[in-house]
């Protein structure tokens, strides 16, 4: 798939690190002085795709954004705080926050069990948003590849984690403004805004042929049906644990 890429001089090394030894009160982590979220509000202003800022639940947030240990300062930490989630394109793509009726799994709680056993350890990687395809966006901690502190998706069409070579910030500057027609060449079929724009957002669809296979390459013969986000990426593992591909 094509990946466009946004330079933007963006320290992620921070965003790598939930919960570790010295963990900090939530007070101590919503920096009121130098928050991530004037940033991404100014990109808001001014995006040119469909975006929805999900509400958030003050003690849900604090709670997440106290697990996830990462500071409002961080464009990650921001996003955790600030917003429920944020769907992009009808809902195509779920970006993860401290959770909302129509997202409901915070960051923090839908990483543990994948990139961490407990909280307080650190992560190998960190999921932030997935897709409607079953698709999965996540920070590169050492695990997926080289480029460490970027975003890699695993892509529903071959299975394996490929960098953006965008960082955070970078990444939700391209949803926000990004070819997304472009960046999901071949994974869209007809109709697919009245479908998406009311699929659950703990759901994706499933495809049969699946769409790693030749059979699969034509997404608009493809049955689908949607499915738990949890089933897919568990199914997604175990297949990419079959084939090889790990």
């Amino acid at each position: 798939m094509t990946k466009l890429i946004f330079l933007f001089l963006f320290n992620t090394s921070s965003l790598l690190i939930f919960a570790q030894n010295n963990i900090r009160k939530v007070e101590e982590l919503i920096n009121k002085t130098e928050s991530g979220w004037t940033l991404i509000q100014q990109w808001l202003d001014s995006a040119t795709n469909k975006v929805e800022v999900l509400p958030n639940d003050t003690f849900k947030a604090k709670e997440a954004l106290y697990h996830a240990q990462v500071t409002t300062r961080s464009q990650l930490g921001a996003v955790i705080y600030y917003t429920g989630g944020i769907l992009i394109d009808h809902g195509w793509i779920r970006i993860l926050g401290s959770s909302n009726k129509k997202l409901n799994r915070a960051l923090p709680d839908w990483n543990k069990g994948k990139s961490f056993v407990e909280f307080g350890n650190k992560p190998s990687f960190v999921l932030v948003a997935d897709d409607a395809v079953g698709g999965f966006f996540a920070i590169n901690g050492g695990i997926l590849g080289k480029e460490i502190g970027k975003v890699y998706y695993l892509s529903p069409d071959n299975l394996k984690w490929e960098s953006t070579e965008m960082s955070y910030p970078d990444f939700l500057y391209f949803c926000f403004n990004g070819d997304l027609k472009k960046f999901y060449k071949g994974l869209r079929w007809d109709g697919w805004e009245k479908e998406i724009s009311v699929l659950d957002g703990n759901k994706t669809y499933s495809f049969y042929p699946y769409l790693w296979t030749k059979e699969g390459e034509n997404i608009n013969k493809n049955t689908r049906r949607p499915i738990p986000i949890e089933e897919q990426y568990h199914f997604n593992m175990a297949k990419r644990k079959m084939l090889g591909i790990e």
